[in-house]
């Protein structure tokens, strides 16, 4: 494990785990970080997976105490970007927008649609720094998941689109058959802008997304409760957290990707961490 000049252990690959993911690796260090955008979530805990120094961040907070329009999400990407990370892997629970994704599915999204309204979702408010974010999701760390998960012979869907909205309640109904006759897939609250602002620091991020209930408007189901989603997450947890382990371990430590480039040739109003 490295450090940085100032003392902070560092890391180049990140998990943000959402509900059920408080705890996931034998701690080595807990390291509080500071960013201009105030504090992240929580402190971020630095471990091992067979020899590889991992940084874990809760993203609702150790305690859950953060919903997810309440999250700082700029504080939270900046602060493992200064960590010297520069992939993450992004586990999250998501509602279904197709009968065919029922719970306990897991899916790799390869889209995503931006349904949140008041969140800081941008590092650049000066200059002209305009990022391609045609493909929000690292393509060699969807690439990774998928074969992670094919070696164990994990069930994993390839692609689909995952809708992010702003919470904290539910979708209506109609919301809900409005977001399926797009042809989107999911239906999350804390994709983005963590998917975008992770791209604004060329970092690669990858989405696993856990289906916990079908969503209020397709044909199964009388609408989605809290305690349906959390219940079905419990029971598949510990699934998705093996995988995630998994590709972590086969993740190769150089980057070859087009997010690693994200910013090349722009000039930018800032000197990144």
């Amino acid at each position: 494990m490295h450090e940085r000049p100032g003392g902070n252990p560092t890391a180049d690959i990140a998990i943000i785990g959402g509900s059920g993911f408080y705890e996931l690796l034998e701690p080595t260090h807990r390291v509080e970080v500071t960013t201009p955008y105030g504090p992240p979530s929580d402190a971020v805990t630095i471990g091992t997976v067979d020899g590889r120094a991992v940084a874990f961040l809760p993203r609702h907070g150790a305690t859950h105490a953060l919903p997810a329009h309440r999250i700082n999400y700029r504080a939270n990407l900046w602060a493992l970007r200064s960590l010297g990370v520069r992939r993450i892997l992004a586990p999250c629970a998501v509602g279904s927008l197709r009968d065919d994704l029922g719970p306990g599915s897991v899916v790799v999204p390869d889209q995503l649609v931006d349904r949140t309204r008041g969140r800081a979702q941008t590092f650049y408010d000066h200059g002209a720094v305009h990022v391609s974010f045609a493909d929000p999701y690292c393509e060699t760390g969807r690439t990774a998941v998928l074969k992670a998960a094919s070696e164990s012979g994990e069930e994993v869907h390839d692609g689909g689109v995952m809708v992010v909205v702003e919470g904290p309640r539910f979708s209506t109904r109609a919301e809900s058959r409005w977001f399926a006759s797009a042809g989107w897939s999911l239906v999350n609250m804390t994709g983005h802008p963590e998917a975008a602002l992770a791209r604004e620091l060329a970092l690669c991020y990858t989405s696993v997304a856990l289906v916990t209930d079908y969503d209020a408007g397709v044909a199964r189901g009388e609408g989605v409760s809290q305690h349906e989603v959390f219940r079905a997450f419990s029971a598949n947890v510990r699934r998705l957290k093996d995988l995630v382990l998994r590709t972590v371990r086969s993740m190769e430590p150089e980057r070859e990707c087009a997010c690693s480039t994200a910013l090349d040739g722009m000039e930018l109003p800032f000197e990144l961490p």
